[in-house]
């Protein structure tokens, strides 16, 4: 969806957009398209992004038979081994900093021994790079690492405390929509109806959870289904908080949300198979037919 964004306007996300907000995935697709590349280009288009899905998938979401033993599947520990992830994103982010973004950029975390929010701000890393610089792959790797999936990210620092433990933003912010609006508010002194949000979902889960089967689940049941019940309920009350503020003018929406139903594909996290990747794209590409007009209006809009 990104990349047909970018296709309309006829220029990279990184000049359409003064911040690019993600969670998780998105985080990563937020930085991808604010690396730098040679002569002040970004290193990627949104197509390439979409290359490191289709290709890279498999990779980071696999594991040793010896994984799998000792883990008694996912029972006593992740399901996936951190090195395959650390390995791609080395490869695609090499040893850029986050304050090299080219536009804005906000990525989400949790710390998990002081319970709180934890924001890659680019604008932040620029100001105090001592304190809050990292290597983009250190912040992808934080922002994607979801409970029962990765292991926390142990991320050391020069100051006090030596150390941050971060997992998966999405636990607070799967739908990082509202917290980029508040950054733009704060930073950019922009008034809520100057705003304009584009919005990206990675698919509304349609899964049943059945109330006879989850009516006995205990603690090991519910592990899983709770990650995606937390992760939906928490996007859908943003999509509703910002839709709110940033109203529909007589002539101008300010909002665009894209979000595909996903009746073929699958929303398994880590289902990164061919057959998956093809039935995402699908979905994709449907979404784009039915909401093409919503998409010129707000390119015009983004180039005005």
């Amino acid at each position: 969806m990104l990349a047909e964004v970018e296709k309309r306007a006829g220029r990279p996300a990184c000049e359409l957009f003064d911040l690019i907000a993600g969670t998780s995935t998105g985080g990563i697709i937020a930085l991808g398209v604010t690396a730098p590349g040679a002569g002040g280009k970004p290193r990627y288009s949104a197509d390439d992004i979409l290359e490191l899905y289709a290709e890279q998938g498999d990779r980071i979401f696999s594991r040793s038979i010896w994984h799998r033993t000792r883990a008694f599947g996912n029972a006593s520990e992740e399901k996936f081994p951190a090195k395959p992830l650390e390995e791609v994103m080395h490869e695609y982010f090499g040893d850029t900093m986050l304050s090299e973004a080219l536009a804005d950029v906000l990525v989400a975390a949790y710390e998990i021994e002081v319970r709180a929010p934890w924001f890659f701000r680019s604008r932040a890393a620029k100001d105090k790079p001592s304190d809050y610089d990292f290597p983009m792959r250190t912040v992808a790797r934080a922002t994607s690492a979801a409970p029962t999936y990765f292991e926390p990210l142990r991320l050391e620092t020069a100051g006090s405390p030596d150390y941050w433990a971060l997992v998966d933003g999405g636990v607070f912010a799967n739908n990082p929509a509202m917290c980029a609006v508040a950054e733009a508010l704060q930073t950019y002194g922009a008034q809520h109806d100057e705003v304009v949000v584009l919005s990206l979902g990675t698919g509304a889960q349609t899964r049943r959870l059945p109330y006879e089967e989850a009516k006995d689940w205990g603690l090991v049941g519910w592990a899983r289904p709770i990650l995606s019940v937390v992760f939906d309920g928490v996007s859908d009350t943003v999509h509703y908080q910002v839709r709110q503020i940033c109203k529909k003018t007589e002539t101008v929406d300010h909002y665009l949300r894209l979000d595909p139903t996903l009746d073929i594909g699958n929303d398994d996290l880590d289902d990164a198979s061919k057959t998956n990747i093809h039935a995402l794209k699908l979905q994709a590409e449907k979404l784009i037919d039915q909401r093409s007009e919503n998409l010129d209006r707000f390119c015009s809009l983004l180039t005005a």
